[in-house]
């Protein structure tokens, strides 16, 4: 069975394709806007992994109203979220028996409701599957240190191929940086340099 994984190149997506590996043919899929070329970080990533790596192209009017929004509320958590739901809406669409993406039990943001997943399914003919759904964060940490190699740091200074990204330079561009620091939290992200397979 065919699968489409939303993948930033971060150790939640990146955990979430090890996981499903097992059970289908895996495609890692980075949803962007063009905005930058960020995505290649992603399929760098996932080439080392021996992943096939696809760019999904979403809608220009949906990163600057959700570049807005972010503007307007003062954080990036509904921004952030709509663009989360294109990128899926627009995955789904796609010829994958199922979709993935990383999305873990206790994260703020990008969730998905049962109804919004029961939805997806209904209207696409596809599985949704959000495997790290049942990991809270400290066990997803337990396994990136047995498992994975990454980068840490502040949300503006490691590369990844996630809608942070490239709504941080949208906003940038329209408001300059101190909108951006206005607007996003100080914040770690990771992104993943190796794999360490479990025959390793």
């Amino acid at each position: 069975m065919e699968l489409g994984l939303l993948y930033s190149g971060g150790k939640d997506s990146t955990l979430a394709a090890l996981l499903l590996e097992e059970f289908y043919d895996v495609t890692l899929v980075t949803a962007h806007f063009g905005v930058s070329d960020d995505w290649k970080h992603a399929r760098e990533t996932a080439a080392s992994m021996g992943f096939e790596f696809e760019r999904l192209e979403l809608d220009a009017d949906v990163a600057r109203e959700a570049a807005a929004t972010i503007r307007e509320d003062g954080f990036p958590r509904n921004g952030i979220q709509r663009v989360h739901q294109h990128a899926l809406e627009r995955l789904a669409d796609h010829e994958y028996d199922a979709i993935a993406d990383g999305t873990r039990r206790d994260d703020r943001v990008p969730t998905i409701s049962r109804a919004q997943a029961q939805s997806l399914e209904d209207r696409h003919d596809v599985d949704y599957i959000a495997p790290l759904s049942g990991f809270g964060r400290t066990a997803v940490d337990r396994l990136v240190e047995a498992r994975l190699e990454v980068t840490v740091g502040p949300s503006e200074e490691i590369d990844r191929a996630d809608y942070e990204a490239e709504l941080r330079t949208i906003i940038a561009d329209e408001g300059g940086p101190g909108a951006v620091d206005d607007c996003f939290p100080d914040h770690t992200q990771t992104y993943v340099t190796g794999v360490r397979r479990a025959s390793e």
